[in-house]
């Protein structure tokens, strides 16, 4: 059994199949999820050195599963004598902030999510007033989690709480007190339309709970009620679907700014008014803009993948940019890490839209970045100005893509890891191709004017059988013909399946013939 939860566990989460479907068979059941609950029940007891009642919080977001799964969690905890507290829907930040709201100082929450993954999964995330789990922790909670359930005589009691309410008073007033407006401090985002898009996932609170009491206009906003079948797009900020669809009603309803989160909202984006979408790096810009202008010199972490306009744009502002790994819990430790040797990092921030704050316990939370970002547009809006103005000195890349070549071996971390160090000793035969030295995982390649003006990088996935290649080039045809070079070492290697790359050249050629 400890084997099968195992294989459950990703990064810092878990995810399973919650619902059969045509194409995956259930591994993640309610029962399953009570396992792992005592599991973490059992890791926060290991924890509790002065042997008081442990108190945990429980939520879930708008997926068909998270009732059941949920109900089979709590009945655990009551058994083993916890007191819990019930959040009904819920997101994933705010989840963290019942361990440390002054109402709960709950030793323990889990979130019952699968982010942005289609309907038929769920899955747990776990916090602690530290913050979340790390993965490590998650290892030695399904350890403990096939332990014999001990039910304790006097059990433990529930708690209804509509917890989203006090999570919204939080970001409310921190709004208005940092805007700060002499002329209208309870609505200082009166005369702006904004409107969201929640994707019918759990952030569907920030319209009415936030902007309207704000005094935001949020007609338009749009899929507001929770929906786990997830009908009109996924709700994740990355999906191009997703993006058009906020992007659309941005336009048809002439609103200020669009926002978008994800199912949980540890996530989120933007669309200006002109219907420009800010997500990735604009979006990275845009919150390092907001960030530097109060901690000048900060370093801000980011993922590999962000671009060299970022870069430089960073660095006039007069902070630091330090690109790190892929991943949001290697992003946020990287910047904890850097705090930690007495240097400045105020934000981490992934370019899939993780984003977080050291003033907000570095919890990667989407609704805590667009409060950020509204703050600064109400005080930008009594100047005259838009908050699109603050990244209009933002070099974007001539052309862009993202490859995902997939590994058709089962023993594909090592065929991987082959490929790379093939590469990187294949480099020095390609003209105008130099490897960057200072890089933290797989391969960037720096490719000068004449053979692809620009840059790969070439690197494992953290959890799937695929080599993900990321390509910036500032020419026309730059990024066909870095993939060109690039191919031709790679089918060296039979285990890859070239057949995305080679779809994506036949295109470009294509769209040069026509």
């Amino acid at each position: 059994m400890i084997e099968k939860l195992k294989k459950l566990q990703n990064g810092t989460d878990i995810r399973g199949i919650a619902i059969e479907n045509s194409e995956h068979s259930v591994n993640f059941t309610p029962r399953v999820a009570r396992f792992i609950g005592h599991g973490f029940f059992n890791w926060l007891r290991n924890k509790n050195t002065d042997n008081k009642k442990i108190n945990i919080a429980v939520g879930i977001d708008s997926r068909l599963s998270g009732p059941s799964i949920k109900e089979e969690v709590i009945d655990l905890l009551i058994n083993v004598g916890c007191d819990v507290y019930d959040c009904g829907m819920c997101t994933t930040p705010a989840m963290f902030m019942t361990t440390i709201h002054e109402s709960y100082k709950c030793d323990g929450a889990i979130m019952i999510t699968a982010s942005h993954l289609p309907y038929y999964y769920n899955g747990l995330k776990f916090f602690t007033p530290q913050g979340g789990c790390e993965k490590e922790d998650v290892r030695e909670i399904l350890n403990t989690a096939c332990e014999t359930e001990l039910v304790y005589t006097a059990k433990g009691s529930l708690n209804k709480i509509d917890f989203i309410e006090e999570y919204s008073n939080i970001l409310v007033n921190k709004i208005r007190n940092e805007v700060n407006s002499q002329t209208n401090y309870n609505e200082p985002l009166q005369g702006l339309k904004i409107i969201v898009d929640a994707g019918n996932g759990a952030g569907g609170f920030f319209a009415n709970k936030v902007l309207k009491r704000l005094g935001a206009d949020t007609e338009g906003s749009q899929f507001l009620n929770p929906d786990g079948m997830f009908p009109n797009h996924i709700p994740n900020p990355e999906n191009k679907e997703a993006m058009k669809s906020i992007r659309d009603a941005v336009i048809k309803s002439r609103a200020d700014l669009g926002i978008i989160f994800d199912t949980d909202v540890d996530r989120a984006a933007i669309v200006s008014s002109d219907g420009t979408e800010i997500n990735r790096n604009s979006l990275i810009a845009l919150i390092s803009a907001i960030v530097l202008e109060e901690h000048p010199r900060s370093i801000i972490v980011t993922d590999s993948v962000t671009s060299n306009g970022l870069r430089d744009f960073i660095t006039d502002l007069g902070g630091r940019h330090h690109r790190f790994k892929r991943g949001y819990r290697n992003v946020i430790n990287e910047s904890k890490r850097i705090n930690e040797e007495g240097l400045d990092s105020q934000l981490a921030i992934e370019t899939s839209g993780h984003a977080a704050l050291k003033e907000n316990y570095f919890l990667d939370d989407g609704a805590y970045l667009i409060a950020k970002i509204l703050i600064k547009m109400a005080k930008l809006k009594e100047q005259g100005k838009k908050i699109e103005s603050l990244i209009k000195n933002l070099k974007k890349p001539l052309e862009s893509t993202e490859v995902r070549v997939k590994i058709k071996t089962e023993e594909f971390s090592s065929y991987g890891s082959q490929v790379i160090s093939g590469l990187r000793n294949y480099v020095s035969n390609i003209p105008g191709w130099s490897i960057e030295d200072k890089n933290y995982e797989g391969i960037k390649i720096n490719c000068d004017k004449a053979n692809g003006d620009g840059w790969l990088l070439l690197r494992m996935s953290l959890h799937e059988p695929v080599l993900p290649i990321n390509i910036e080039s500032d020419s026309k045809g730059g990024t066909s013909n870095i993939l060109k070079v690039l191919t031709s070492f790679l089918k060296k290697y039979e285990e890859l399946d070239l057949s995305e790359i080679e779809r994506i050249i036949k295109k470009d050629k294509d769209l040069i013939l026509s």
